[in-house]
């Protein structure tokens, strides 16, 4: 028996546990590549890039969205390395546990839990919003107390749509993996013909003075609060890259799917560089043609709620385009929290496995092959959180989660590698002694850009986590009883 906090899980125990998997493996390389592009895309496109180009980059907004692209593509090209090589559930978690140790894996697979439970809740506070936007467009209104939680409304009150979407999304992903991927590739479809049709109708409204100067000089901006901050030039398309990073969240829930993949090998790393190029492509186009159809100073008030849709209110005249835009954001949203909640289960179900978390997390339903139990208690916490909580942090934790992630894999990867290096990969990344310490970097530069009150936060569940783990986690560890 192995009692270090440092002992890793033996690659033959990870391939019991693939054969031993009662999950039905029916996703194929392109159901992935949609859970990917599921997660990426939703309100983040429609409303990010108004506010990044306004108060940080101005029409340069593109180049933001191609360095934020490039910051996410090191930690996917180790991603899709460790998913080919270990295709199992638990994502980052699992990857870490056989290479890095087992509380580097706890930390990891704590931080995964933040990003994807407040990514969830977040996204079902959002889509309420839009949803509610879409009925005002047909005039209909819910009464304030149904669409607020007790502290904004001050007074008894619950944000009604955001806990039954929950549900909703639970009810799914509790049926079956087949029925919750064929949801989410209904709406991928339809969200990227929506943005597509932004792109290509917007392109007929495009004033290229609108994109001269195309990187604006350095100056300071007054932002919301009243602050003045610096804008524009290099400094300000940094920052405007840390500013719609959020928007680039989601591709890594890909790897939580692997128990569920036909061909993992093969498909996982296609999926996951598959899904963040094709998004990538898309973003750059959506913020040239937002910054072509107005002016980036006058994206401000209204408009930063929803840019896009103003822009075709506004420059291009076309009110109509309000009503399509704001269908695909609500239908966005719904499958940016179907995968977030799917990812956050499997997590689960991959740490309960290895005894790190109780069995509860790991029973799958006879019939439906999913881990019902606790989907229904995730289902449960993110709705009563959306219903009854103003939640203002929660993009800048469910960030840290994922970029905390992003740099351990990365490290994790680089690690396998030298210590490793004749292990079978069946998919190799090129230059990782390049591409790892990059993504390292560039991620844990990200975290330090993140809000002071976030980042306490975080430390604080990820302390939190760490007294989990030694009063439960480590005795109770597989590891314990297996080697």
């Amino acid at each position: 028996m192995n009692n270090s906090i440092w002992r890793k899980k033996p690659m033959h125990m990870f391939e019991q546990d693939m054969q031993k998997s009662e999950l039905k493996r029916v996703l194929g390389k392109w159901s992935l590549t949609a859970i990917g592009i599921g997660a990426i895309i939703g309100g983040g496109v429609f409303v990010l890039t108004g506010t990044a180009a306004h108060y940080h980059a101005g029409p340069a907004l593109a180049i933001s969205f191609v360095i934020a692209g490039i910051g996410c593509i090191f930690a996917a090209l180790c991603y899709a390395e460790f998913a080919a090589m270990l295709p199992v559930e638990g994502s980052a978690y699992a990857y870490a546990y056989g290479t890095v140790g087992e509380l580097f894996a706890w930390i990891i697979g704590w931080g995964l839990i933040l990003e994807y439970a407040m990514g969830a809740m977040t996204v079902a506070v959002s889509w309420s919003g839009y949803f509610n936007k879409l009925l005002g467009l047909f005039k209909i209104e819910i009464p304030a107390y149904l669409t607020n939680d007790p502290i904004s409304y001050k007074g008894l009150a619950v944000n009604l749509p955001a806990l039954v979407i929950v549900w909703f999304v639970t009810w799914i992903l509790v049926k079956g993996i087949k029925e919750a991927a064929g949801a989410n590739n209904l709406i991928v479809i339809l969200k990227v013909a929506v943005i597509l049709f932004v792109i290509i109708m917007g392109a007929f409204y495009i004033n290229v003075d609108n994109w001269t100067p195309f990187i604006p000089a350095a100056t300071t901006v007054a932002h919301e609060n009243g602050e003045m901050l610096p804008a524009y030039g290099w400094g300000g398309i940094i920052s405007g890259a840390s500013a719609i990073f959020f928007a680039y969240i989601g591709f890594d829930a890909v790897s939580t799917q692997a128990g569920e993949a036909i061909n993992p090998k093969k498909d996982m790393p296609f999926a996951i560089i598959a899904s963040l190029l094709i998004c990538t492509v898309l973003y750059i186009a959506v913020s040239l043609v937002l910054t072509g159809m107005m002016n980036y100073k006058d994206i401000k008030d209204e408009a930063l709620k929803a840019p896009v849709a103003y822009a075709f209110e506004s420059a291009a005249h076309q009110p109509w385009a309000v009503f399509v835009i704001t269908a695909a954001a609500t239908a966005g949203l719904l499958s940016v929290m179907l995968v977030m909640m799917l990812g956050q289960t499997r997590v689960f179900l991959g740490m309960a496995k290895d005894g790190l978390l109780p069995k509860f997390f790991a029973e799958v339903h006879p019939t439906f092959k999913t881990p019902w139990k606790s989907t229904i208690l995730v289902g449960a916490v993110v709705s009563l959180v959306a219903g009854f909580t103003p939640i203002s942090l929660l993009g800048d934790m469910t960030s840290f989660g994922t970029l905390f992630a992003f740099t351990m894999v990365c490290l994790a990867v680089w690690i396998l590698r030298f210590r490793d290096p004749n292990r079978d990969r069946p998919f190799k990344v090129a230059g990782l002694n390049i591409i790892a310490p990059l993504g390292i970097l560039v991620n844990a530069f990200l975290i330090l850009n993140l809000g002071r009150t976030a980042q306490l936060f975080a430390l604080g569940w990820l302390l939190f986590g760490l007294v989990v783990y030694f009063l439960y986690g480590r005795p109770k560890s597989h590891l314990n009883t297996r080697e």
